[in-house]
Order: structure tokens, then sequence, then C-alpha cells
């Protein structure tokens, strides 16, 4: 049994995220955004924290590395978020994220993270600075990120124009990810979906919204 914190704006997400682990025996507190997550952690010890990227008041990067800065990550900490970038997860990783689940959260993956994030139980897991946790969390940002640090950093500067503004910087990388998807899997949409964990009519809908060509790989 575990104390764990989980820190999410959206109120569902924490409810069911305490509702699963509570049935795996563990205690869970909640907190809705940064500042709430502040206050417990100044008040009581935590084995896990499970923190989710997008909040109103502070993002969960800047938490985590205020938390990093102060000393106060001695917790294996896993971010959470529906629209990671591998430079949100290369970031997170340097500055001592043990991992990352994306959104939506399926159970396997919760409890398989939620277990290896125990396991690890060291001050800082994956301490900032220290890149060998970097294939552990890139491996979360659907299961086809397992890349090194040195080829998420190449994407990051060499085949990403990061001047650009974040939402065309986004759609840069979501085309460049979809487009490799669609390579591996001959054209084959049943398996592109699959792979991203998206349905078909809503992989299409995002297809044809970042001007992917289908015209040349379709299947199926």
């Amino acid at each position: 049994m575990a104390n764990i914190l989980v820190v999410d704006d959206e109120l569902g997400i924490r409810d069911l995220l305490q509702e699963i682990l509570n049935d795996e025996g563990h205690n869970v507190d909640l907190a809705e955004n940064a500042t709430q997550a502040r206050t417990a952690r100044a008040s009581a010890a935590y084995d896990l924290v499970l923190l989710d990227i997008w909040m109103p008041d502070t993002d969960g990067v800047s938490l985590l590395k205020e938390w990093s800065t102060a000393g106060l990550l001695s917790m294996p900490v896993i971010m959470m978020s529906g629209h990671a970038t591998i430079e949100t997860a290369v970031e997170a990783t340097r500055i001592g994220a043990h991992s990352f689940l994306e959104k939506p959260i399926t159970l396997q993956k919760l409890l398989k993270a939620v277990e290896q994030g125990l396991a690890s139980r060291t001050p800082a897991a994956s301490r900032p600075g220290d890149t060998t946790g970097t294939h552990a969390l890139l491996k979360g940002v659907g299961e086809d990120f397992s890349v090194s640090l040195a080829s998420a950093e190449a994407h990051a500067h060499q085949g990403f124009d990061l001047d650009r503004p974040l939402r065309e910087a986004r759609d840069g990388f979501e085309r460049a990810y979809f487009e490799f998807h669609l390579a591996r899997e001959g054209g084959s949409m049943t398996r592109v979906a699959e792979k991203t964990g998206l349905e078909r009519t809503h992989l299409y809908r995002k297809l044809r919204q970042l001007g992917v060509d289908l015209g040349r790989s379709r299947k199926n």
C-alpha cells in the first residue's frame, strides 16, 4: 500500500484514478491544481505523484521543476497529458520525471506505470540531467515513442522549427507522427488506428485536418 497524490484539473479523471488506485489498496489524495498540490506536498509524504501537464494555474512541468529546485522531488513523479510532444517528454525527464502516461489512460498502462514507479522508490527516480530515464518516459507517449535521447533531441532541434507559434509546431510534430505510422503500417488505417489509440473516424478527421496525404498509402 502506498500514499499517492493525483494532480489533475479534470474532476472526472481525478475521481477515476482515485477509485482505481483505492481498489488496488493505495491511499490517494487529490489536487485539482498546482496550488493544492504544493499544499499537499508540504503537509504529507508521498510514495508517488501522478501529475497532469496542462493545468490552469501552473503547468505540471513547471511544478516538477519547482519541486526539483527546492529539493522536494523525493518521490517518483509520473506525468500525464493528452497533448504531449517529444520535446515535453525530454524536458520532463531532464527535470526528474519517472515516466509518462498519455490520455486517455488505460487501466493496464496506469497500473503498470504505478507499479514501476513504486518499485523505483529512490529520491528523484530520474535525476535532473540524468538521461537514463528518457527511454521509459518517451515510451509512455504512445507505445511507439521508444526513441533515444539523441534521436528526440534531433527531432526537437532539427526536424521542427521551434521558433514557430506553439500550435503550428504541434501540428508539424503530429503530422510527422502520423506519417511515420502510416509508412510503417503500409498505409493500413486499421493498424494505424490501433497503434495510435484513435478511432478510425477520429483518425481520418485528424489526418485531413493536418493535411496528411492519404491517397499515396491508403489501404483497407
